[in-house]
């Protein structure tokens, strides 16, 4: 059993996002130079760690104060985005290419890689579709089109934080449903909501048009492919595809553990009721929110989700739900759709019946 956090008064600092971040990529490019303890290092960083702290360690960070900036938290994301764009296609020629790595050195490399690309690579780009500048947008954007996920961007901001928590959003899983049902219904549903999306969006600002999004997110693909294939040939393709499908599944196994079963309330006036923080599981843990760039805070995001990843606040488990596991443990457990059933009915039941009474009210 999951031990019980305390509550630690003062946020995390930024050197623990930087760090924890940040700390697989040289394991991992040491790995890809040097072979040996590099790449199990890089591995077990990313498989075992952060399970580790969060259990030796337990506490809760506390909240940032209300306004506190961060300056150093975009120059963090930055470069967790261009590590993800330098160290896919490095991954790729040392799993398919003459590297010199023998065959279990090749795996360690993939599933350390992939699990990097999908737990933090994924966070940092999330993060940047969300931030202001142009710049800092389209290197989130660009971290998802080498992930053969471009559609993220724009699903991601226009169609789950508009419908989360509602039969309108393919990213939010019913109760019940298993990860392996949900899986391909988010990747195919949010490929065409987001582009239905985008060209509604393009409807609505004529003149300011540009190059549609998804012309991007194909074309990128294509030329990740290419440029795969020049590093490695056929098996460059394919390692590419297979780190990508990879990271995807992570992504969205995120996105369904995360909204698992919650649901918005229908307004008489047909409207649903309006995001709130019962609307996404959290959890606490710190290790695996600093290594995730808070990620695992889901609530407050969807709150403000220009809100910087640091200053991301933790409601308290009686206003939102907040899950014992740490969010990786909690992802693994949904690969076992029994298991994972069992353990979330006791935990969701309050809040499926909060969200009754709320529409009882309503009628």
């Amino acid at each position: 059993m999951t031990k019980s956090p305390s509550l630690r008064k003062a946020p995390l600092p930024m050197a623990a996002f930087a760090v924890a971040s940040l700390a697989p990529v040289p394991l991992l490019a040491l790995g890809i130079w040097a072979g040996g303890g590099w790449l199990w290092a890089g591995f077990l960083y990313m498989a075992l760690l952060s399970v580790l702290l969060d259990q030796l360690v337990p506490y809760v960070a506390g909240d940032a104060p209300e306004g506190a900036e961060f300056p150093a938290a975009d120059a963090v994301l930055v470069a967790v985005g261009l590590s993800a764009l330098a160290l896919l296609p490095a991954a790729v020629w040392a799993v398919a290419g003459p590297s010199g790595l023998s065959v279990g050195q090749r795996v360690l490399l993939f599933f350390g890689a992939g699990l990097w690309l999908g737990q933090v690579g994924h966070p940092a780009a999330h993060e940047l579709i969300h931030r202001s500048p142009r710049a800092l947008f389209n290197l989130g954007r660009a971290v998802y089109t080498v992930l053969l996920f471009g559609q993220h961007a724009s699903a991601h901001r226009l169609v789950h934080h508009r419908h989360v928590a509602s039969g309108e959003d393919p990213n939010s899983a019913r109760a019940g449903e298993s990860f392996y049902r949900f899986m391909p219904k988010a990747w195919r549903g949010s490929f065409i909501q987001g582009w239905k999306a985008e060209d509604a969006l393009r409807a609505r600002s004529a003149g300011r048009q540009g190059l549609h999004p998804y012309t991007v997110y194909i074309g990128g693909g294509a030329l990740s492919l290419a440029l795969a294939a020049a590093l490695a040939g056929w098996g460059g393709i394919l390692a590419w595809v297979g780190l990508a499908l990879h990271a995807q599944m992570q992504i969205l196994v995120s996105d369904y553990v995360q909204h698992y079963g919650l649901q918005r309330v229908t307004l008489p006036n047909g409207r649903l009721e309006p995001v709130g923080p019962q609307h996404s599981w959290n959890t606490a843990h710190w290790f695996s929110s600093a290594l995730m760039l808070n990620a695992p805070r889901h609530s407050d995001h969807h709150a403000h989700p220009t809100r910087p990843y640091p200053a991301l606040r933790l409601p308290a488990p009686t206003d939102a739900p907040r899950l014992p596991w740490p969010l990786p443990v909690a992802c693994t457990l949904a690969f076992f759709p029994r298991l994972w059933r069992r353990a979330m009915r006791p935990r969701l039941r309050p809040w499926a019946e909060a969200a009754a009474a709320r529409q009882v009210t309503q009628a």
